[in-house]
C-alpha cells in the first residue's frame, strides 16, 4: 500500500489486551466503507499485559496496522500526541482503544473532513463517574474557561479528525506536556463537533484515577493558560483588602481599649501562608513547563517500530 494514506488512525493503549483487535477491526469495517487507503497506527506506553503481543500479530497479518512500543510510560498527554506527529495521512484520527469513543463516527468525521472541515470533534453527550471525580472536571472546565488563553470544548477527549496542516501547525507549537484538545482550539482552525452517547468500556480496566484525571487537568490548565501567572495578583488584592480590614480592625480595638492580638495575628497569616500555600503548586507546574522547553525533551522515547516503511 502507498507509505502515505488518505487517512491515519492513531490508537493509543495501555493493557489493552481485551480490546486491541476488537478496535482494529471495527475500525478497518468503518473505513473500508468510505477511503480507499488508510492505516491505523497504535503506540503502546508500556502495557504489562499481552497488548504488545496480540498487536504484533494484528501487524504481521495486516500492513495497514503499525506498531510504536515507547520505552515506559510517558503519559496520556505525550504518548498519544507523539502517535499523532508520527501518522502520514493526510488526515489523522485520535481515538482511545476501549471503545469509549465509538468507531461508528469514523465515516462522518471522514465526510465532514472531504467537506472542508479543518477539526470535527466527536462529544460525549455525558460523563459517567462519582462526585467527586465530576467535581473535578467541572472544575477543571470553569478554571479554564476562567483563567485559559482560549476556550476549552466541555466534553471534548481529543477523539475526532484532524487535517494535516492541523497537525503540523501544533507540531511547530514543540509543547513539552501537549494538551491536544486545547492545542487543536488554540490553532483557530475550523472545528465542528458530533454529539454521541458514551458507550460501555467494551473490556479490561481503565488506567485512569483521581490523581491521574489531577495531573492531567493540572497540566492541562498550565499549558493552555499563561493568565495563571496573574491570578495571585488577583487573590493578593483580596487578601490585602482583608489585611487592611484586619489592621483597622486592630486600630479600632486599640481606641476602644480592647485586646490587638488577634486582629495582628489575622492580618498576617493572610498577607502571607495563604498566598503561599496556594499557588506554590500551580506555579510550580508553570516552572516544570519552562523547565521541559529548556532541555527540549522528545515526547517520547520509542523502543522498537512495526509495519512503518522507510520514510514515512
Amino acid at each position: 500500500m502507498s507509505a502515505s494514506p488518505e487517512v491515519s488512525v492513531v490508537i493509543a493503549c495501555r493493557n489493552e489486551e481485551d480490546n486491541a483487535e476488537a478496535i482494529a477491526a471495527a475500525v478497518i469495517e468503518q473505513l473500508e466503507q468510505v477511503c480507499e487507503s488508510f492505516d491505523i497506527i497504535f503506540i503502546d506506553n508500556e502495557s504489562q499485559d499481552r497488548t504488545v503481543e496480540i498487536i504484533r500479530g494484528m501487524c504481521a497479518r495486516d500492513p495497514r496496522i503499525r506498531l510504536i512500543i515507547n520505552t515506559r510510560n510517558f503519559g496520556q498527554m505525550r504518548s498519544p500526541t507523539h502517535g499523532i506527529y508520527q501518522a502520514g495521512g493526510r488526515a489523522v484520527i485520535s481515538m482511545c482503544a476501549d471503545f469509549q469513543d465509538t468507531p461508528l463516527l469514523l465515516p462522518e468525521f471522514v465526510r465532514r473532513w472531504r467537506a472542508g472541515t479543518d477539526i470535527v470533534l466527536g462529544i460525549r453527550e455525558s460523563e459517567k463517574s462519582g462526585a467527586v471525580l465530576s467535581f473535578m472536571r467541572n472544575l477543571s472546565y470553569r478554571l479554564q474557561k476562567r483563567f485559559g488563553d482560549y476556550p476549552i470544548i466541555p466534553n471534548a477527549t481529543g477523539f475526532g479528525i484532524y487535517d494535516r496542516r492541523v497537525v503540523e501547525a501544533i507540531r511547530r507549537l514543540n509543547e513539552p506536556e501537549p494538551f491536544f484538545r486545547g492545542l487543536l482550539v488554540e490553532t483557530g482552525y475550523q472545528i465542528e463537533t458530533i454529539p454521541f452517547k458514551r458507550p460501555v468500556r467494551a473490556g479490561g480496566r481503565s488506567n485512569n484515577n483521581f490523581f491521574t484525571l489531577l495531573d492531567f487537568a493540572l497540566n492541562g490548565l498550565a499549558g493552555s493558560s499563561k493568565n495563571l501567572l496573574r491570578a495571585p495578583l488577583y487573590v493578593a488584592f483580596f487578601m490585602g483588602l482583608l489585611t487592611l480590614i484586619c489592621l483597622s480592625g486592630a486600630i479600632l480595638a486599640a481606641f476602644t481599649g480592647r485586646s490587638v492580638q488577634l486582629w495582628l495575628l489575622a492580618a498576617m497569616i493572610e498577607s502571607q501562608f495563604c498566598l503561599l500555600f496556594l499557588f506554590l503548586g500551580l506555579l510550580g507546574v508553570q516552572i516544570a513547563l519552562v523547565s521541559e522547553r529548556t532541555r527540549n525533551q522528545p515526547l517520547v522515547l520509542e523502543r522498537e517500530r512495526i509495519n512503518f516503511p522507510a520514510g514515512y
